[in-house]
Parts: structure tokens; C-alpha cells; sequence
């Protein structure tokens, strides 16, 4: 089984290929009680379908809706 982390490069490279638009997001740098470390990502394709995780959920909704 992959890592999370291989996992959600792995979904973004597939979403290219397939033609969609991709952004990936990867957490560099946390304070005080945070959900997911430093290096945590989430592939963003351009429909709004999500890989992964940078977050509990609230970053989540805003990157999605942003």
C-alpha cells in the first residue's frame, strides 16, 4: 500500500494526464496545535475533486471554494 503522501502525487499525475488542471498544496511550515505536519500535500483538480489532506477539513473547504 502507498503512502498517503505517494498517493495524492500519484492521483495529481494521473488528473494531468487525463487533461485536468491540478494544484498541489503542501504544508511548509505550523504553529502551535497542528492537524498534519510539515510535508503534508493535497492535489486540487480543477473540478474540485480532492487527494489528500493539509488540514482537519476547514483548509480544506477554502482551498476547494477559493
Amino acid at each position: 500500500m502507498d503512502s498517503i503522501d505517494l498517493q495524492v502525487l500519484k492521483d495529481a499525475k494521473r488528473w494531468l494526464d487525463a487533461g485536468f488542471g491540478v494544484t498541489l498544496v503542501t504544508v511548509t511550515r505550523t504553529w502551535g496545535s497542528s492537524p498534519r505536519p510539515i510535508g503534508a500535500m493535497l492535489a486540487l483538480r480543477d473540478d474540485g475533486r480532492v487527494s489528500g489532506s493539509v488540514s482537519g477539513g476547514c483548509i480544506e473547504d477554502d482551498l476547494i471554494w477559493s
